[in-house]
C-alpha cells in the first residue's frame, strides 16, 4: 500500500509501452542484420508452433479421421458385483439394477417462487402490515405535538427569580428527554420477519386424529345337544379286541414279507425321493381338499344355469307331443391330455351318482398310441377328478360294486390292469404280464363277479384271441385261469398229416346274467353269439347267427331274465328271448351301432348310438316299430359316437365320440313314461311290473311267429 502523496509515481499507458517495445525490436532487427519489410508489425507476422517431443507424426488422412464418443449417465465407478441373499432361493444372488446416480449437493430449502399464488399471498399481507405500521407512526406524532401545547399552558406562573434559576437549570433537561422519545418514535420500527412456511413440507404441521371407539359384539347360542353315553366292557371283550389287532399287524406282516427284495428297495427310494420333493418344493396337498372345494364352487357358478336345467327343466313341448321326446344337452367334458384320443368306455361309480370313469384309447389300428383312464364328476365339469396314463390305449373298464375305488382296465396289447383310487399313484396296483397269461390281442371287454370261494376279487376278461380268462387277485399278483376258448364252428381245414385246425373265435363282448351266475354271453367278429358256462370249457350251450358284421355289444335285460340285447356295425340292434334261436325285435339304424345301453328304470326302454352322431332312444312300450328320440347330440357330422350310459339314479345320460368328448343329455319326460294313474287305483311299481309289461310284448310276437 502507497501512502497518498504526490510523490507516488504514475504508469505509463499501455499502448506507449508497446510502442516502445516495438520500436526496441526493430532496432534488434536492424543490429543483427534481418530484412523487415516497412510497415511489418510483429502482430502480423506469423506465430511458430512449439512441438512436444513425443508428439506423433500422422497423415492427413489419419488426422481427418474422426473418432465418435458417446456420453451415457452410467457411472464408471458404480459397483457391479453387489449379492444380496435371497430368503426365498436361500442363496446369494447378484442384484442386476446399479443405482448410476451420483449426488454432488443437496439441500432441503422451504423457499417459495414470488409468482406463485403462496408467495403473492404471503406478499400482500407484509404489504398491509407495513400500512398499518406506517398509520400508527403517524397518530402517534400528533399525540405528541397535543401534550405538548397543553403542557405549555398549564404551567403554573412562578416567581422571576425561580423562573430563572429553573430556566438555567430544566431547560437543556427538558429537551434532551424530548429529543429522545421523537427519536423513539420517529425511527420506523421493523416488522418482525415471518418464515415462509413450505406447503410440501408436512413436518412442520401436525395433526390428530379421533380414535374410533371400540365395539363388543357378542352372541348367545343355543348350546348343543348332549347325550350321556355309558358302556361297561369286561375282560372278553378286552381280550377279543387285543387279538384282532394282532391278527391285522401278523397279516401285515406278510404282506411285507411277501413283497421282492427289489420292490422293497424301490420302495424305499421313491419314499426318499417323495420327501426329498416335499422338503425342496411348498407342500400342495396341505391344500388340496380346500382347493378341489373351491374350485367346485367356482365351476358351480359358472354353470349354474346347467346345473338349474338339470335339476329342475322339463321339456313343457312334450305335452303337446304323443310319444316323441328330446335330449337336452348339459356338460361337455374334455381334456387336454386325452385329446384325439377316442372314448372307448363308459361306467358310472357304483356307490358314487355323480362320478363316471372314462377310458381313451383308438379303435384305429394303424394309430395306435397311449392310453388315458379319466374320472370325472357332475360337479366339477372342467377338469377330471382322478388322471391315470397307461403306455398302450385303453379299450375297456368296470368299476366294482362293493369296492367302488378299483377299476379294472383292459388293453390295446393285450394286458389288464386294476387302478386304486384310494392310492395317488399314477401306476396301477396290479398289473398282468407275459408270465402271467396276458391276452396277445386287444381286450374288448372286463367285468368284474362275485368274490371267489375263498373271497377273493377276480373278473373275466374276452379277447380277440379267443381266451375268456378268469382273473383272481392273490395278495399282490394276478392269477388266470382260462375259462373257454372260443373256436368257430364248421370252419376248419386240414393241416399235415390229415390234422384238422380249428378257427379260433375272436370274441368282441360279452355279459353275464344278472340272476344265473354261471351264464354269460359271448360276442365275436363273425357275428355270432355264443351262450356258455362257467363250468363247461370246451362247448357251448346254444349258438344265435345274431349278426351278419362284428358283434359291438351285448346285453342282459336288468328285469327280465331271458331278454338280451345285441348290436353290430351291419347297422342293426336286436333283441333275443334266449330260449329261441330267433331275434324277437329287430331295428335297422342306417348306420354302424356303435353301443346299447338299458335303463335301469324300465324294463322296456333301451339306447343306441350310430356313428352318424345320432342318439336314438326306444321306448317298446309306446312303439315297437322305431325310436321315440332320434337326435345328432355331436356338433360335427365327423365325429362318431362310441359309448353310451344310463345313470342309475337321475334321468340323464353320457355319450362319448372318437374326439374324446363325453356329453351329458337329460332325457324328456316322454322318454321316462310312467304308468297313469287310474282313478280308485294304486299304480303298482317294481321289478314284477316291468317283467310283465315286457312278457306282454314277447307273448304278441311269440304269437305271430307261431301264426306264421
Amino acid at each position: 500500500v502507497f501512502p497518498a502523496s504526490s510523490e507516488m509515481p504514475q504508469r505509463q499507458p499501455p499502448r506507449r509501452q508497446s510502442i516502445s517495445v516495438g520500436r526496441g525490436a526493430r532496432k534488434r532487427d536492424e543490429d543483427s542484420g534481418t530484412d523487415v519489410g516497412e510497415g511489418a508489425d510483429e502482430w502480423a507476422q506469423s506465430k511458430a508452433t512449439v512441438r512436444p517431443p513425443d508428439q506423433l507424426e500422422l497423415t492427413d488422412a489419419e488426422l481427418k479421421e474422426e473418432f465418435t464418443r458417446i456420453l451415457t449417465a452410467n457411472n464408471p465407478h458404480a459397483p457391479q458385483n453387489i449379492v444380496r441373499y435371497s430368503f426365498k432361493e436361500g442363496t446369494y444372488k447378484l442384484i442386476g439394477v446399479v443405482n448410476q446416480l451420483a449426488v454432488h449437493f443437496s439441500q432441503v430449502g422451504n423457499l417459495i417462487p414470488k409468482d406463485s399464488d403462496e408467495g403473492r399471498r404471503q406478499h400482500y399481507r407484509d404489504e398491509l402490515a407495513a400500512v398499518s405500521y406506517q398509520g400508527s407512526q403517524e397518530s402517534a406524532k400528533v399525540v405528541i405535538s397535543e401534550t405538548e401545547i397543553l403542557e405549555e399552558e398549564e404551567e403554573p406562573k412562578e416567581t422571576e427569580a425561580e423562573t430563572e434559576l429553573g430556566s438555567q437549570t430544566d431547560v437543556p433537561a427538558a429537551e434532551a428527554a424530548a429529543k429522545a422519545t421523537e427519536e423513539e418514535l420517529m425511527t420506523p420500527k421493523q416488522p418482525k420477519e415471518r418464515k415462509l412456511t413450505n406447503q410440501f413440507n408436512f413436518s412442520e404441521r401436525a395433526s390428530q386424529t379421533l380414535n374410533n371407539p371400540l365395539r363388543d359384539r357378542e352372541c348367545q347360542m343355543e348350546p348343543p345337544p348332549r347325550t350321556n353315553f355309558s358302556a361297561t366292557a369286561n375282560q372278553w371283550e378286552i381280550y377279543d379286541a387285543y387279538v384282532e389287532e394282532l391278527k391285522k399287524q401278523e397279516k401285515t406282516k406278510e404282506k411285507e414279507k411277501a413283497k421282492t427284495p427289489v420292490a422293497k428297495k424301490m420302495g424305499k427310494m421313491t419314499m426318499r425321493k417323495m420327501t426329498s420333493m416335499e422338503s425342496q418344493s411348498d407342500d400342495i396337498t396341505k391344500v388340496t381338499q380346500a382347493a378341489k372345494i373351491v374350485e367346485r364352487m367356482v365351476n358351480q357358478n359358472t354353470y349354474d344355469d346347467v346345473a338349474q336345467d338339470f335339476k329342475y327343466y322339463e321339456d313343457a313341448a312334450d305335452e303337446y307331443r304323443d310319444v316323441e321326446g328330446t335330449l337336452l344337452p348339459l356338460w361337455k367334458f374334455q381334456n387336454d391330455k386325452a385329446k384325439r384320443l377316442a372314448v372307448t368306455a363308459l361306467c358310472w361309480n357304483p356307490k358314487y351318482n355323480d362320478l363316471f370313469a372314462v377310458g381313451h384309447g383308438s379303435y384305429d389300428f394303424m394309430k395306435q398310441s397311449r392310453g388315458m383312464l379319466l374320472l370325472y364328476s357332475l360337479k366339477n365339469p372342467s377338469f377330471p377328478e382322478y388322471i391315470f396314463s397307461s403306455e398302450s390305449g385303453i379299450m375297456c373298464l368296470d368299476m366294482h360294486v362293493d369296492h367302488p375305488y378299483l377299476v379294472v382296465v383292459g388293453h390295446y396289447d393285450g394286458n389288464v390292469a386294476i387302478y386304486n383310487l384310494k392310492k395317488p399313484q399314477s401306476q396301477p396296483s396290479f398289473r398282468s404280464s407275459a408270465k402271467s397269461g396276458k391276452h396277445t390281442d386287444p381286450v374288448w371287454q372286463v367285468k368284474w363277479q362275485k368274490d371267489d370261494m375263498d373271497n377273493n376279487l377276480n373278473f373275466f376278461s374276452v379277447s380277440s384271441d379267443g381266451r375268456i380268462v378268469s382273473w383272481t387277485l392273490l395278495k399282490s399278483e394276478l392269477v388266470h385261469t382260462d375259462v373257454i376258448k372260443l373256436k368257430a364252428e364248421g370252419n376248419t381245414t386240414d393241416g399235415l398229416n390229415g390234422l384238422q385246425l380249428h378257427t379260433v373265435g375272436c370274441g368282441t363282448a360279452f355279459d353275464f346274467h344278472k340272476e344265473i351266475d354261471y351264464m354269460f354271453l359271448v360276442g365275436t367278429e363273425e357275428g355270432k353269439i355264443y351262450k356258455c358256462s362257467k363250468s363247461y370249457s370246451s362247448k357251448f350251450l346254444d349258438t344265435y347267427d345274431a349278426h351278419n358284421m362284428a358283434v359291438d355289444a351285448v346285453s342282459w335285460n336288468p328285469y327280465h331274465a331271458k331278454v338280451f340285447m345285441s348290436c353290430s356295425s351291419d347297422w342293426t340292434v336286436k333283441i333275443w328271448d334266449h330260449t329261441i334261436k330267433t331275434p324277437m325285435f329287430i331295428y335297422d339304424l342306417n348306420s354302424a351301432v356303435g353301443d346299447v345301453a338299458w335303463a335301469p328304470y324300465s324294463s322296456t326302454v333301451f339306447a343306441a348310438v350310430t356313428t352318424d352322431g345320432k342318439t336314438h332312444v326306444f321306448d317298446l312300450s309306446i312303439n315297437k316299430y322305431e325310436a321315440i328320440c332320434s337326435q345328432p347330440v355331436v356338433a360335427k357330422k365327423k365325429n362318431k359316437i362310441t359309448h353310451v350310459q344310463f345313470n342309475p339314479i337321475h334321468p340323464i345320460i353320457i355319450v362319448g365320440d372318437d374326439r374324446g368328448h363325453v356329453i351329458c343329455l337329460k332325457l324328456s319326460p316322454n322318454l321316462r313314461k310312467m304308468p297313469k294313474e287310474k282313478k280308485g287305483q294304486e299304480v303298482q311299481k317294481g321289478p314284477a311290473v316291468e317283467i310283465a309289461k315286457l312278457d306282454k310284448l314277447l307273448n304278441l310276437v311269440r304269437e305271430v311267429k307261431t301264426k306264421t
